[in-house]
């Protein structure tokens, strides 16, 4: 394993975030801000509680994972997109480096961007609402698969768009939607029965109900299933970008 390969990507796409520290962290805490006051003011007094939590409490979790999701694919994909735009990686690809390196290097660096945001809403949320974990383990344990997955999905996008429209089409167009239909501000349990059968065909209903569940011991679906989900979902991101690796797709051009 050539650790210092890794590294000197590590570093290179960490020191990005230090140059766009505005957009990259500041922003994203503002807006989750907004979000508590807007919502914890219009809707939180009209709903006083969902399931014996506080409403402000109850989005907390949902916010965090929607703040983690998408900056985790944003920053997965730009990371890798960026060195095919300004071909700068086939350099990266010519050097002795292993799939598995350059992975760890990109991906690493998304995923730790998407947890050092995640946490500072959290800290940030605190100051809002009244917050208790009841399964630290557990909470850390879906925080880190879900930074993990989505940068691994974001590097997949990453890989496939040829102009910055397809770069932005999912981040922009699919994450966010899915976020907010899978449960983030309200509990599937409030809506019809039709509408609960189609919330779980949403693949991040179980990110967020598994996330939500380490913090109030109250989820929308089984947390076990939300650990096989993820772990699932992993698994697939994994094996399409061996793919793309191992085929050349979209880097041989």
């Amino acid at each position: 394993m050539n650790f210092e390969a890794i590294k000197s990507i590590y570093l290179f796409e960490m020191a990005r975030t230090r140059r766009t520290l505005l957009q990259s962290v500041i922003s994203p805490v503002i807006s989750t801000s907004l979000y508590f006051i807007v919502f914890g003011t219009a809707i939180g007094s009209r709903i006083q509680e969902v399931e014996g939590v506080s409403y402000g409490a109850f989005i907390t979790p949902g916010l965090i994972m929607l703040t983690l999701l998408t900056q985790c694919v944003s920053n997965g994909s730009f990371g890798i997109y960026f060195p095919k735009f300004t071909g700068t990686v086939y350099e990266i690809l010519s050097a002795p480096i292993s799939m598995t390196e350059i992975l760890a290097g990109y991906v690493g660096a998304a995923a730790t961007k998407g947890l050092m945001i995640g946490t500072i809403i959290l800290i940030t949320a605190s100051f809002f609402v009244d917050i208790s974990i009841a399964h630290p383990f557990m909470m850390v344990l879906f925080f880190v698969l879900t930074a993990i997955s989505f940068s691994l999905f974001g590097f997949i996008i990453g890989m496939w768009a040829s102009n910055f429209e397809q770069l932005n089409l999912i981040p922009m167009l699919v994450v966010p939607p899915l976020t907010f239909l899978g449960g983030s501000f309200y509990s599937i349990n409030m809506l019809p029965p039709f509408w609960q059968t189609v919330s779980h065909f949403n693949p991040v209903l179980y990110l967020i109900s598994g996330f939500r569940w380490s913090f109030y011991e109250i989820a929308d679906v089984n947390p076990l299933i939300s650990i096989v989900m993820i772990i699932g979902f992993l698994t697939v991101c994994l094996a399409i970008v061996s793919w793309m690796f191992r085929t050349g797709y979209k880097l041989r051009n």
